[in-house]
Protein backbone atom coordinates (compact mmCIF):
# COMPACT_ATOMS: atom_id res chain seq x y z
CA UNK A 1 0.00 0.00 0.00
CA UNK A 2 1.55 2.87 -1.16
CA UNK A 3 1.05 6.64 -0.67
CA UNK A 4 2.91 10.50 -0.67
CA UNK A 5 4.32 10.19 2.48
CA UNK A 6 4.17 6.26 3.46
CA UNK A 7 3.94 3.19 2.20
CA UNK A 8 2.53 -0.05 4.16
CA UNK A 9 4.77 -3.71 3.40
CA UNK A 10 4.48 -7.13 5.43
CA UNK A 11 6.26 -6.83 9.10
CA UNK A 12 9.34 -8.77 8.82
CA UNK A 13 12.22 -8.92 11.58
CA UNK A 14 15.36 -9.62 9.19
CA UNK A 15 13.55 -6.03 7.29
CA UNK A 16 12.16 -4.01 10.32
CA UNK A 17 13.01 -4.70 13.47
CA UNK A 18 16.24 -2.53 14.19
CA UNK A 19 14.31 0.67 12.80
CA UNK A 20 11.73 -0.18 14.25
CA UNK A 21 13.26 -1.03 18.16
CA UNK A 22 15.05 2.49 17.35
CA UNK A 23 11.94 4.70 16.35
CA UNK A 24 10.25 3.20 19.59
CA UNK A 25 13.67 4.02 21.42
CA UNK A 26 12.52 7.61 21.57
CA UNK A 27 9.77 6.96 23.80
CA UNK A 28 11.58 6.65 27.03
CA UNK A 29 9.15 6.30 29.17
CA UNK A 30 7.35 3.39 27.34
CA UNK A 31 3.67 5.02 26.86
CA UNK A 32 3.15 3.63 23.76
CA UNK A 33 2.79 0.38 25.00
CA UNK A 34 0.09 1.12 27.53
CA UNK A 35 -2.50 0.11 25.89
CA UNK A 36 -0.88 -3.05 23.84
CA UNK A 37 -0.77 -6.72 25.24
CA UNK A 38 3.49 -7.14 24.13
CA UNK A 39 6.20 -4.51 24.69
CA UNK A 40 8.30 -2.37 25.77
CA UNK A 41 11.17 -4.62 24.13
CA UNK A 42 14.71 -4.42 25.55
CA UNK A 43 16.47 -5.01 22.76
CA UNK A 44 16.37 -5.02 18.98
CA UNK A 45 16.40 -9.06 19.29
CA UNK A 46 14.02 -8.66 21.84
CA UNK A 47 11.74 -6.81 19.16
CA UNK A 48 12.65 -9.35 16.73
CA UNK A 49 11.76 -12.25 18.33
CA UNK A 50 8.15 -11.02 18.78
CA UNK A 51 7.99 -10.14 14.59
CA UNK A 52 8.93 -13.56 13.72
CA UNK A 53 5.90 -14.49 15.92
CA UNK A 54 3.23 -12.43 13.97
CA UNK A 55 5.22 -12.40 10.88
CA UNK A 56 3.43 -15.11 9.36
CA UNK A 57 -0.02 -14.41 11.13
CA UNK A 58 -3.44 -14.19 8.78
CA UNK A 59 -4.99 -12.67 11.00
CA UNK A 60 -3.84 -10.35 12.41
CA UNK A 61 -1.96 -9.07 9.38
CA UNK A 62 0.24 -7.33 10.38
CA UNK A 63 2.35 -4.22 8.41
CA UNK A 64 5.25 -2.22 8.45
CA UNK A 65 4.51 1.73 8.28
CA UNK A 66 7.46 2.77 6.38
CA UNK A 67 8.79 6.84 6.10
CA UNK A 68 9.25 7.64 2.27
CA UNK A 69 11.59 10.39 3.06
CA UNK A 70 14.06 8.21 5.41
CA UNK A 71 12.87 5.04 3.69
CA UNK A 72 12.92 3.23 7.78
CA UNK A 73 9.88 1.63 9.11
CA UNK A 74 8.52 3.94 12.15
CA UNK A 75 5.53 1.74 13.41
CA UNK A 76 3.39 -0.96 12.42
CA UNK A 77 -0.41 -1.65 12.30
CA UNK A 78 -2.57 -4.54 11.14
CA UNK A 79 -6.01 -5.83 9.98
CA UNK A 80 -7.85 -8.16 12.49
CA UNK A 81 -10.65 -10.07 12.86
CA UNK A 82 -11.02 -10.46 9.34
CA UNK A 83 -14.65 -11.66 7.91
CA UNK A 84 -15.23 -11.99 4.20
CA UNK A 85 -18.16 -13.49 4.95
CA UNK A 86 -19.49 -11.07 6.80
CA UNK A 87 -17.54 -8.37 4.86
CA UNK A 88 -15.72 -7.00 8.27
CA UNK A 89 -12.89 -6.05 9.09
CA UNK A 90 -10.61 -4.56 12.22
CA UNK A 91 -7.42 -2.50 12.41
CA UNK A 92 -5.45 -2.54 15.41
CA UNK A 93 -2.44 -3.35 16.83
CA UNK A 94 -1.25 0.41 16.19
CA UNK A 95 2.39 0.90 17.08
CA UNK A 96 3.06 4.81 16.50
CA UNK A 97 6.58 5.30 17.19
CA UNK A 98 7.39 8.91 18.19
CA UNK A 99 8.60 9.76 14.48
CA UNK A 100 5.13 8.68 13.29
CA UNK A 101 3.15 10.37 15.73
CA UNK A 102 0.91 13.79 14.77
CA UNK A 103 2.26 13.72 11.35
CA UNK A 104 0.55 13.96 7.97
CA UNK A 105 2.12 10.45 7.35
CA UNK A 106 0.26 8.50 10.38
CA UNK A 107 -3.20 10.15 9.05
CA UNK A 108 -2.20 8.62 5.54
CA UNK A 109 -1.31 4.98 7.28
CA UNK A 110 -4.82 4.77 8.15
CA UNK A 111 -6.31 6.12 4.67
CA UNK A 112 -4.35 3.38 2.41
CA UNK A 113 -5.84 0.60 4.93
CA UNK A 114 -9.26 1.79 4.60
CA UNK A 115 -8.85 2.34 1.19
CA UNK A 116 -7.94 -1.26 0.71
CA UNK A 117 -10.49 -2.64 3.11
CA UNK A 118 -13.06 -0.85 0.90
CA UNK A 119 -12.52 -0.25 -2.92
CA UNK A 120 -9.79 -3.21 -3.12
CA UNK A 121 -11.14 -6.15 -0.62
CA UNK A 122 -14.84 -5.00 -0.84
CA UNK A 123 -15.57 -4.49 2.77
CA UNK A 124 -18.39 -2.89 4.15
CA UNK A 125 -17.34 -2.62 7.79
CA UNK A 126 -14.38 -1.35 9.04
CA UNK A 127 -13.55 -1.73 13.03
CA UNK A 128 -11.61 0.19 15.46
CA UNK A 129 -11.74 -0.48 19.53
CA UNK A 130 -9.72 0.92 21.98
CA UNK A 131 -8.93 0.91 25.63
CA UNK A 132 -12.25 2.70 27.32
CA UNK A 133 -9.47 4.53 29.50
CA UNK A 134 -7.48 5.75 25.86
CA UNK A 135 -8.57 8.98 25.66
CA UNK A 136 -6.08 9.69 22.40
CA UNK A 137 -6.74 7.03 20.59
CA UNK A 138 -10.73 7.63 21.06
CA UNK A 139 -9.74 10.85 20.12
CA UNK A 140 -8.13 10.04 16.89
CA UNK A 141 -10.49 7.33 15.58
CA UNK A 142 -13.46 10.18 15.85
CA UNK A 143 -11.12 12.42 13.93
CA UNK A 144 -10.80 9.76 10.97
CA UNK A 145 -14.70 9.38 11.23
CA UNK A 146 -15.33 6.39 12.96
CA UNK A 147 -18.66 6.07 14.67
CA UNK A 148 -19.05 4.99 18.54
CA UNK A 149 -21.34 2.22 18.76
CA UNK A 150 -21.11 0.79 22.50
CA UNK A 151 -18.34 -0.31 25.05
CA UNK A 152 -17.69 -3.90 25.67
CA UNK A 153 -17.22 -4.29 29.74
CA UNK A 154 -14.35 -6.36 30.99
CA UNK A 155 -13.70 -7.59 27.74
CA UNK A 156 -10.53 -9.15 28.31
CA UNK A 157 -6.94 -8.72 30.79
CA UNK A 158 -5.18 -6.06 28.91
CA UNK A 159 -1.20 -7.10 30.43
CA UNK A 160 -1.78 -10.38 32.45
CA UNK A 161 1.16 -9.40 34.57
CA UNK A 162 -0.62 -6.12 35.70
CA UNK A 163 -4.34 -7.28 35.80
CA UNK A 164 -5.14 -4.51 33.70
CA UNK A 165 -9.10 -5.09 32.39
CA UNK A 166 -10.03 -3.71 29.32
CA UNK A 167 -12.86 -2.29 28.26
CA UNK A 168 -13.20 -1.28 24.31
CA UNK A 169 -15.50 0.89 22.65
CA UNK A 170 -16.50 -0.06 19.13
CA UNK A 171 -16.56 2.29 15.89
CA UNK A 172 -17.42 2.15 12.47
CA UNK A 173 -16.58 4.33 9.16
CA UNK A 174 -18.05 4.92 5.87
CA UNK A 175 -14.69 4.76 4.53
CA UNK A 176 -15.17 6.11 0.92
CA UNK A 177 -16.04 9.55 2.95
CA UNK A 178 -12.86 9.64 4.45
CA UNK A 179 -11.29 8.79 1.54
CA UNK A 180 -12.71 11.72 -0.66
CA UNK A 181 -11.94 14.12 1.85
CA UNK A 182 -7.94 13.22 1.80
CA UNK A 183 -8.20 13.28 -2.19
CA UNK A 184 -9.77 16.58 -2.09
CA UNK A 185 -7.84 18.21 0.75
CA UNK A 186 -11.13 19.01 2.23
CA UNK A 187 -9.81 17.16 5.54
CA UNK A 188 -7.02 18.49 7.77
CA UNK A 189 -4.36 16.10 6.53
CA UNK A 190 -2.89 15.74 10.18
CA UNK A 191 -2.63 13.01 12.97
CA UNK A 192 -3.18 13.89 16.20
CA UNK A 193 -1.97 10.25 17.51
CA UNK A 194 -0.49 11.28 20.67
CA UNK A 195 1.88 9.06 22.85
CA UNK A 196 0.19 6.16 24.22
CA UNK A 197 -2.34 6.05 21.85
CA UNK A 198 -1.87 2.63 20.32
CA UNK A 199 -5.01 1.00 19.33
CA UNK A 200 -5.24 -3.15 19.98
Amino acid sequence: MAGRLCRLEPLEASRHAQALYEAHALDAEGRNWTYLPYGPFASPEDLAAWIRSVEKSDDPLFFAIIDLATQRATGWASYLRIDPAMGSIEVGHLAYSPMLQRTPAATEAMYLMMRRAFDELGYRRHEWKCNALNEPSWNAAERLGFRYEGTFRQAWVQKAATGTRRGSRSSIVNGRLFARHWRTGSRRRTSTEPAGSGAD
